[in-house]
């Protein structure tokens, strides 16, 4: 069977390939249109570590990538410490003398809402943009 017997056998219209053509076209039009919404909110943002200790701030660090790699010694009057880890735009807790050494497996923090909790010692490291944005948000 060749090609005009098929068109002619079949039940087809004239116009039914172009509006078929134009659907499938259309339904590649969100990823262009949330494409173009992504790279204009691509924007360098600005992320923040806030230390907490026992509900109290204590010291902000500013996470910009690039930036070189530094440390940050915690110490409380009852002697218990932590070493904070500023790389780039990620944070984390390199030693602490806590007994279970959690907050210490628990890495790299670098996206906008997550936290580091070192739970004997009442520390909290969040993550937050500096100008208040949800950008990089994360969702549960």
């Amino acid at each position: 069977m060749n090609i005009k017997e098929f068109i002619k056998n079949s039940r087809l219209k004239p116009w039914d390939g172009v509006i078929v053509l134009a659907l499938i076209m259309s339904s590649f039009l969100p990823i262009i249109i949330f494409s173009m919404q992504q790279t204009a909110e691509t924007a360098v943002v600005e992320k923040q570590a806030i230390l907490r200790v026992d509900g109290e701030e204590i010291k902000t660090f500013n996470l910009i990538e690039g930036q070189e790699t530094y440390t940050y010694l915690y110490e409380d009057d009852d002697g218990d410490s932590n070493l904070i880890e500023i790389q780039g735009d990620r944070i984390r807790i390199k030693e602490a003398d806590c007994g279970d050494q959690i907050c210490v497996r628990r890495g790299w923090a670098s996206k906008n809402g997550e936290t580091i909790v070192c739970l004997p010692h009442k520390l909290v490291i969040e993550i937050q943009t500096a100008d208040g944005s949800d950008m990089d948000d994360l969702i549960y």
